[in-house]
């Protein structure tokens, strides 16, 4: 009977040691063929090559004839006024004249809106400057009231800053944040004594462009900032190594 306790008691140790001799082996193996997962940070700091500036025009009167006639005297106020500054005629863009009828309410004695009176017309033009001139551009918009000394009721929008080789700006990005995921990917194989192997795969994060020196916060759609002549471009990658002891 002690002997047939003995022999249950051995065979479940041979049994333990086999499955944990099993699980070692197994774990050692999936190490062997362990990947590592890296992310990469590609930025530059670059100043906009094309600024857009934009305002508009109104004028108001009881006909349209003498509407249009206003307006047409207001833009050629602002034609040569940007002339002036500087401005190439083929950088001024004169959007299409808009046309609305203008109301006043009518109330009774009760102080109810009772219908509408026609009281004449307002027409609105746009205008458009595009250039690489960037300070040229910038000086226009902060002199805009030399026109409204002239009459003309002139809307203006702040300027807008763009740049035209975001293309190969982007690729540059690409290739530095994947070098600096495997750079980085390089240190933490050798602090753990293995080495990279064979990339397996990559995958670019979004691309951010935000105004140097700012608090613009990153979005998951990345931002795109218009508003600054010098910004900050940034992107990342994400790449996984395989890991060789």
């Amino acid at each position: 009977m002690n002997l047939s306790r003995n022999t249950t008691i051995a065979a479940t140790i041979v049994v333990a040691v086999s499955i944990l001799s099993y699980s070692y082996l197994h774990r050692f193996q999936y190490s062997e063929s362990n990947n590592i997962t890296v992310k990469g940070l590609g930025a530059v700091d670059f100043k906009s090559d094309l600024i857009v500036w934009e305002g508009s025009f109104n004028a108001e009167s009881n006909t349209l004839n003498d509407a249009y006639a206003e307006l047409s005297a207001d833009r050629a106020v602002v034609k040569e006024f940007l002339k002036n500054k500087g401005i190439a005629e083929k950088e001024i863009i004169f959007g299409a004249v808009s046309t609305s009828e203008r109301t006043k309410n009518i109330y009774n004695s009760e102080g109810n809106i009772i219908g509408e009176d026609f009281i004449g017309y307002r027409l609105s033009q746009s205008v458009r400057i595009g250039s690489g001139d960037l300070e040229k551009v910038e000086l226009v918009s902060r002199s805009i009231t030399e026109v409204l000394n002239n009459g003309v009721k002139f809307y203006s929008e702040s300027p807008s800053y763009f740049y035209t080789k975001l293309q190969d700006l982007k690729l540059d990005l690409v290739s530095k944040a994947t070098e600096d995921a495997k750079t980085r990917a390089n240190i933490i194989a050798k602090m753990g004594g293995a080495s990279i192997g064979d990339l397996k795969t990559a995958q670019m994060g979004v691309f951010q462009i935000v105004g140097q020196n700012s608090n613009e916060e990153y979005s998951w759609g990345g931002s795109f900032n218009t508003s600054s002549k010098y910004k900050t471009a940034s992107i990342t990658m994400d790449l996984t190594y395989e890991l060789k002891n």
